[in-house]
């Protein structure tokens, strides 16, 4: 088996997608590997909600990195529709091709017709391309913050989930050869319905406990020192623990540490925390609840747990 070969073959077992996410530099539990397993050899598109900052966007982007497939992403925003999700024709294009055929005395309005509307005047937009072959195998497809579209939207979806095909009036209908690989993510900013949830395959990313979230940070982020990655990950637990309007997510634990790399820190510090809760906290009343005597009393909590070898320990 040549090495591009193995690339773009799906994984045998839970064990191989967990180590072929590692590669990537994705650290996932067993739950999420089985998960994402099921969904490739199943053929099923995988719906993965939680708080923004867990991950779900990345499981997307190191599937394409790890089998060698196209990268294909829906953005979904508040009033997406058809023109910028599926496909739209090239007006501007076809009017040019109107007005040759008058220029050059092009009668048949019927051969126009076909003509203006063919695939070479066809705008096609994510979820039109993700349908279309290629060689490397079906591209990746993800369809991020669902929850952000507006509902009608939704019932399109079911028969591109169903069906895997999309119908345009002037061509037909286009079916993918083989299915892409879709990944769904939403931060529940609104439920979704259950037809196309039950199209899909579900799983739940929350937050990782101390341990996983330092293997994260091993790998995301290796140049911090264990001692100030102890007590970091230690930090962002005890937060996860509070009345907070926007919980400090998996990326904001990374940045943070790094932030504190940049600053020469080698532990943490009451005023090296107040001077950059910007950067793990993303609400000024959260900042408020935290900093300066609040900071202080948890950053006490965490330096005994670490000594102790609790919840900061890498044991």
């Amino acid at each position: 088996m040549t090495p591009d070969t193995e690339e773009h073959t799906l994984p045998e077992d839970v064990d191989a997608v967990a180590e072929l996410l590692r590669k990537a530099d994705y650290v996932s539990d067993r739950s999420l590997a089985t998960v994402v397993l099921l969904s490739l050899r199943l053929g099923r598109p995988l719906f993965l909600e939680g708080e923004a900052g867990v991950g779900k966007t990345e499981i997307a982007k190191v599937l394409s990195q790890a089998l060698g497939r196209r990268l294909i992403r829906l953005q979904c925003y508040e009033g997406l529709d058809l023109g910028s999700a599926v496909y739209e024709w090239n007006y501007p294009r076809q009017m040019v091709e109107i007005r040759l055929a008058e220029a050059t005395g092009q009668q048949d309005r019927e051969a126009l017709t076909d003509n203006i509307f063919s695939e070479r005047f066809l705008i096609e937009r994510p979820l039109l391309q993700a349908l279309k072959p290629d060689p490397a195998g079906a591209p990746v497809l993800l369809i991020d913050e669902l929850d952000r579209a507006d509902e009608p939207f939704e019932a399109f979806l079911l028969e591109v989930l169903s069906d895997f095909q999309i119908t345009i009036p002037e061509l037909g209908t286009i079916q993918a050869p083989e299915p892409p690989i879709v990944i769904i993510t939403s931060n529940r900013t609104r439920e979704i319905h259950d037809a196309l949830k039950r199209r899909c395959l579900y799983h739940w990313v929350g937050y990782p406990d101390a341990e996983r979230e330092r293997e994260i940070l091993r790998v995301r982020a290796p140049g911090v020192p264990d001692k100030l990655a102890r007590e970091v990950v230690a930090f962002v637990q005890h937060l996860r623990e509070r009345d907070l309007f926007k919980l400090p997510g998996i990326a904001e634990t990374i940045d943070w540490a790094e932030a504190l790399i940049q600053l020469n820190k080698v532990a943490l510090d009451p005023a090296a925390i107040d001077d950059t809760l910007g950067v793990l906290l993303k609400y000024q009343d959260d900042i408020a609840k935290i900093e300066g005597s609040e900071a202080a009393r948890l950053l006490e909590e965490v330096k005994r747990e670490v000594a102790l070898g609790g919840t900061g320990s890498s044991t």
